[in-house]
């Protein structure tokens, strides 16, 4: 079969913006074919992450954005999974070209939040709830992942202090990441007395509202060195999902992502000892703790130390490196373009594109994309450098 592998990646300015959705992804698709032949001369199909058509009034995403790329008769869908679209969208283009169908396809996701207001934000995210069981009590998502927080803290050694911490690290790595949407170094105090939201969820803990768009070119490894390309190989690939309602799972064992991330090591022929860097769904922080775990990266009840150095972690950690982008938490969160935004990332750390803010020796990655509360669905995938065993 072939081998997927990641050829180009490009991706439009983070946050609040005057540009469309459709501009957007113009701008992400400019870069990602820069110096490469035009889309139509390339391109056999496309698949478009987009969590919610509430925020432009626009659905059919795959056959406007194929048609804004220059692109016709070729097949092309938006595909949902709330958050986890983007990763959807990609593991979509990756089985494409594994099972020969296509030899390049264009995976995006694009979201225009910001046009809805944070009211229309929280209304739409909403959605992604079970409506006969939590949509109609007035749940939100800040309210869904408090409960997980508060079962966490109740559980674990954690604190408010450690969560606020990995607040702290990703703003760091923001900070050196000239895509992020907050660039910006913060401190413990910031988060401890920022405002409450849902305790003990406060708004530093908190993944910002946003507007982005963002796109990879998956081909096959032939068609990469053809077009004298540096490429990623995408060696795993997984995905599950769990109930919707949140209350009807265990909130501290996130087994969906487990799972989709098991079957993405097996695939990929690893474990979890070999990543080096994981873009994780830091949605709130809360969330990186409980996915370092389901990743395997940390024993139960310690996956709040992924702000530590190694060298300070608990027995049991590996020495993987978490959200070098900034996260969701200060890179972004434009809800369909996510799951690429990791892909993006991850492509420029293991082809030594990602300047101040590289992994030293990074030859693996994990991307973990979620969508919903917790692991409603869970999407996994794997990279590796052409040069990794």
């Amino acid at each position: 079969m072939p081998e997927p592998v990641i050829a180009s990646v490009g991706a439009s300015p983070l946050g609040r913006t005057d540009l469309p959705g459709r501009d957007l992804f113009s701008v992400a698709l400019a870069e990602a074919f820069d110096d490469l032949p035009d889309p139509a001369d390339l391109v056999e199909a496309v698949y478009v992450g987009n969590q919610s058509e509430s925020y432009e009034h626009q659905i059919m995403y795959g056959t406007l954005l194929a048609e804004w790329a220059g692109l016709r008769h070729v097949p092309a869908e938006r595909v949902e999974g709330c958050a986890a679209a983007g990763a959807l969208a990609l593991r979509h283009a990756v089985k494409d070209v594994r099972n020969g169908e296509h030899e390049a396809v264009l995976a995006c996701g694009v979201e225009k939040m910001t046009s809805a207001g944070t009211s229309g934000a929280t209304d739409a995210l909403s959605a992604a709830f079970d409506r006969a069981i939590e949509q109609r009590s007035g749940i939100t998502a800040p309210s869904q992942y408090a409960l997980l927080g508060q079962r966490y803290l109740h559980e674990t050694d954690a604190t408010e202090r450690d969560l606020a911490e990995i607040a702290v690290k990703n703003h760091a790595n923001a900070a050196r990441n000239p895509r992020a949407q907050f660039p910006k170094e913060i401190d413990v105090a910031t988060v401890l007395e920022s405002d409450p939201v849902a305790p003990p969820l406060k708004l530093f803990d908190c993944a910002p509202v946003g507007d982005g768009a963002a796109a990879v070119l998956v081909t096959s490894a032939e068609l990469a060195a053809d077009l004298d390309r540096p490429q990623v190989r995408v060696a795993g690939s997984g995905a599950a999902a769990n109930n919707i309602a949140v209350a009807e799972r265990d909130m501290t064992d996130i087994a969906g992502a487990r799972v989709a991330t098991e079957t993405a090591y097996e695939e990929a022929g690893i474990d979890a000892a070999a990543v080096d860097l994981a873009e994780v769904h830091d949605a709130f922080t809360v969330c990186e703790a409980l996915l370092a775990e389901a990743a395997g990266f940390a024993p139960s009840g310690t996956g709040y130390q992924s702000y530590r150095a190694p060298a300070e972690r608990a027995d049991g950690w590996t020495d993987v490196q978490l959200s070098p982008s900034g996260g969701l938490k200060a890179r972004g969160h434009p809800i369909g373009a996510t799951g690429i935004l990791q892909a993006l990332e991850a492509y420029e750390q293991l082809t030594g594109a990602a300047g101040d803010r590289s992994v030293e020796g990074a030859e693996t990655a994990l991307l973990l994309n979620e969508g919903g509360v917790g692991d409603a669905v869970t999407v996994s995938h794997v990279l590796t450098t052409a040069e990794a065993p």
